[in-house]
């Protein structure tokens, strides 16, 4: 039970770290085929290019998660409380139909992989398998989103969605100082 939390986690996490280590070797291994053995290795381009997606995928869900997306939370503290509430629900909602609209669209590409085939050049692996990170990035940052909200309903809904209590009272005083 503990490795299964300690996974929901940190999942994200693991997944950019090894596609971020993957990148490095990939690059090392090229430059010191290039320079020392005057070899090309063609793997690890497409290896490099394939773990970078990942990790951008896995970032944007990681971000979701901690709620580290640009927001201009500037704005959004300078309305009133309740109005600034509004705008994130109305914010959140749009971006989880977006990545319901993404999850759609992005199931419906891998359904062409998955019936005509590709090759990738240098790994010679079914394309179907790379692409998948569309389907699971979007799913991810919507099953994050939902968290977020879930974990702010129940510790009490103050605040807004994912903000530190802490953080939305020094909001609002702040606001309450400037009146």
């Amino acid at each position: 039970m503990a490795a299964l939390k300690w996974l929901e986690r940190h999942f994200e996490e693991l997944i950019c770290c090894v596609c971020l280590s993957v990148i490095a070797v990939s690059v090392f291994a090229q430059v010191v085929a290039r320079y020392v053995f005057q070899v090309a290795l063609h793997w690890t381009e497409e290896t490099a290019a394939i773990c970078m997606v990942w990790a951008v995928y896995m970032g944007a869900a990681l971000c979701v998660r901690e709620r580290f997306h640009i927001r201009i939370m500037v704005a959004v503290a300078a309305l009133p409380s309740s109005f600034g509430r509004i705008v994130i629900f109305i914010a959140d909602l749009l971006w989880a139909f977006f990545c319901l609209f993404m999850v759609k669209v992005s199931w419906d590409y891998l359904a062409v992989f998955w019936r005509f085939k590709e090759v990738s050049p240098s790994l010679g692996i079914n394309q179907f398998y790379p692409q998948t990170i569309l389907v699971i990035g979007y799913a991810l940052m919507l099953i994050r989103l939902i968290q977020t909200y879930v974990h702010w309903y129940r510790d009490g809904g103050r605040g807004l969605p994912g903000m530190l209590e802490e953080e939305w009272e020094e909001t609002t005083k702040d606001q309450e100082h400037q009146l």
